[in-house]
C-alpha cells in the first residue's frame, strides 16, 4: 500500500526543487486524508466510466479492462455486512461509500442459498412507477431497493439485507500492514531540528502504492503547489525504490 513516508518525502523534495517552500509534517497530515478521499472518489468515477465503455463494447478484455483494474485496486476496501430493518428502512453502514451488490437476507437450505439479488434504483420516481404497475410490482423473488440517505426495499416483508460495498479508506499500519481506525499520518521524531520518520507512530494510506503520484499531486494542489506530473512520477518512483532498498 502507499507509504506515507514515500508520499511525504516526494512532496517535500518536489516543493524544494520548485522553490515552493518547505512542507511541514503537520501541514502534510492536515491534507493527507482529504487527498486520499479525492483519489478514492476518482477511482469510483472510473468504475462508472468503465461501465459506459463496456456498454459500448469499448472496454478492454481481462487484464486490459479498466473496470477490472480499478476493481482489483479497490478489492481491499470491499466489505460485506448484514443489515436489519429499523423503522421501515435499512441504515447504511457509517463507512459506506459505493454499493457493489445487495441481496435479501436469506439462509442456506440443503446446501443452496435462498438469497435473491435486489434490483437497485436511485430514482424515487421510478420506484413509484414500478410500485403502481401490475406487471413490474416487486416481490420477494424479485425485490427492488431504493438507495438514498437510507435503503428502502420493496416488498416490505423483506427484513434483512446482505450488503457488499466499498468502504471509505482510512489507514494501515506501516509495520504490520494491518488496517487501522486512524487516518493517514506522517509520524516523526525531531533530531537537531530535523523531522525523522517514525514508523511506529505513522499510518500509511489504504490505497495501492501505484497511486503515490496521484496522492502527491492531490496534496500539492490542496496546499497550493503547482507541480509537473512527470516530476511527480519520477520522484515517487525514486522514493519508492529507496524505501524498498
Amino acid at each position: 500500500m502507499a507509504s506515507v513516508n514515500t508520499v511525504y518525502n516526494t512532496l517535500k523534495d518536489l516543493a524544494n526543487k520548485e522553490q515552493k517552500g518547505f512542507v511541514t509534517p503537520s501541514v502534510f497530515n492536515n491534507f493527507a486524508q482529504i487527498a486520499q478521499v479525492n483519489v478514492f472518489k476518482g477511482m469510483l468515477d472510473k468504475i462508472v466510466a468503465s461501465k459506459r465503455l463496456r456498454l459500448r463494447q469499448a472496454d478492454g478484455s481481462r487484464h486490459m479492462s479498466v473496470e477490472n483494474q480499478i476493481k482489483e485496486d479497490l478489492s481491499s476496501l470491499s466489505k460485506t455486512t448484514t443489515l436489519s430493518k429499523s423503522n421501515g428502512v435499512f441504515t447504511k453502514p457509517d463507512d459506506f461509500a459505493y454499493l457493489i451488490s445487495m441481496t435479501s437476507g436469506g439462509t442456506i437450505l440443503l446446501g443452496q442459498s435462498t438469497r435473491v439479488n435486489v434490483e437497485v434504483l436511485y430514482d424515487e420516481s421510478k420506484i413509484d412507477y414500478i410500485l403502481k404497475s401490475d406487471l413490474s410490482a416487486p416481490s420477494e423473488s424479485h425485490p427492488i431497493g431504493l438507495i438514498s440517505d437510507d435503503i428502502e426495499v420493496f416488498p416490505s416483508s423483506i427484513s434483512r439485507l446482505r450488503l457488499t460495498y466499498y468502504k471509505y479508506p482510512e489507514g494501515l499500519s506501516p509495520t504490520t500492514g494491518a488496517r487501522t481506525a486512524s487516518l493517514p499520518s506522517f509520524g516523526y521524531t525531531t533530531s537537531n531540528g530535523v523531522h525523522v520518520y517514525d514508523a511506529s507512530t505513522s499510518v500509511d494510506f489504504e490505497l495501492p502504492d501505484h497511486y503515490v503520484p496521484e496522492l502527491v499531486t492531490q496534496i500539492a494542489m490542496l496546499i497550493g503547489i503547482n507541480l509537473r506530473d512527470q516530476d511527480v512520477f519520477t520522484y515517487a518512483s525514486q522514493e519508492d525504490i529507496k524505501n524498498k532498498q
